[in-house]
């Protein structure tokens, strides 16, 4: 090889303006972006966080957070930070930084009027979580979490394990709960009322695939769901399947969605 076809890289590298090694260094790989721990966000995903309280830094609460009798919680649901308990539901994106702070996107509400310390409430949150927190956490059976902003707010919020994180993903399913409940006897307990329901089907345009499926008592109960006699629900449910069932327990643990239909039946 001459020595003019040696020079090539070099001459390369100098006519724009880069070191000369530069030049057989471009094929080398991009050195891997520091991420946040894992170990964090799994334990902010898989809990349901309570505000106990909230303080500024002399130690007086902050104002207007703490509304006797109501509870924010806040649920690291994916990429989406999900706040409720106040007037309004809340929610916006969230990422947490290698050095372990929070970071929440503007948030989203809805747009209900409530009575004045509800709403005051409501803003004081979104104005703490506007900007960037440090997030300590303490784990544990118990866990607790601190979220801290530059001027020294602090938020003390108290974590309950997610079903997620508990039984693993849910089923979807959808349940037609007729308006009437039946005499039944679940068990070996006493006769009682269950809620009577049938397995309903969408296709995914969302209409009714027929037909639906067989009446059956439903032993048990849907959290989130209130009976009320005389009203016809079609609801959508997460269907939990517990690791380990208790003796005395069902193998399954169902969650009201969504009320996708309600009528009022005439006796």
């Amino acid at each position: 090889m001459s020595m003019f076809a040696r020079s090539l890289p070099l001459l390369a590298a100098l006519a724009i303006g880069l070191p000369a090694q530069a030049a057989d260094a471009t094929s080398q790989p991009t050195p891997n972006r520091r991420a946040a721990d894992p170990a964090l966000v799994r334990s902010l995903q898989g809990n349901v966080w309570t505000l106990q309280s909230g303080t500024e830094a002399s130690g007086q609460p902050i104002d207007g957070l703490m509304v006797p009798g109501q509870a924010f919680k806040l649920r690291f649901d994916g990429a989406r930070l999900a706040v409720t308990g106040g007037c309004n539901n809340m929610s916006g994106s969230w990422r947490l930084s290698p050095q372990g702070q929070l970071m929440v996107g503007r948030l989203a509400a809805t747009m209900k009027a409530c009575e004045p310390a509800l709403m005051k409430a409501d803003a004081a949150l979104s104005a703490v979580l506007a900007q960037h927190l440090d997030v300590q956490l303490q784990g544990g059976a118990a866990p607790s979490l601190r979220l801290v902003s530059p001027t020294r707010q602090t938020l003390a919020l108290n974590g309950q394990p997610t079903l997620e994180s508990l039984h693993g993903k849910p089923t979807t399913l959808f349940l037609e709960v007729a308006a009437q409940t039946v005499p039944c006897q679940p068990g070996a307990g006493a006769p009682t009322q269950c809620l009577q329901v049938r397995d309903r089907r969408f296709d995914k345009q969302g209409l009714r695939i027929e037909p639906p499926g067989e009446w059956r008592a439903f032993y048990g109960q849907i959290d989130g769901y209130t009976h009320t006699p005389g009203v016809r629900n079609v609801l959508r449910v997460k269907r939990y399947e517990r690791k380990q069932v208790p003796a005395d327990g069902s193998r399954y643990i169902f969650v009201l969605d969504l009320v996708v239909e309600s009528e009022t039946v005439k006796q």
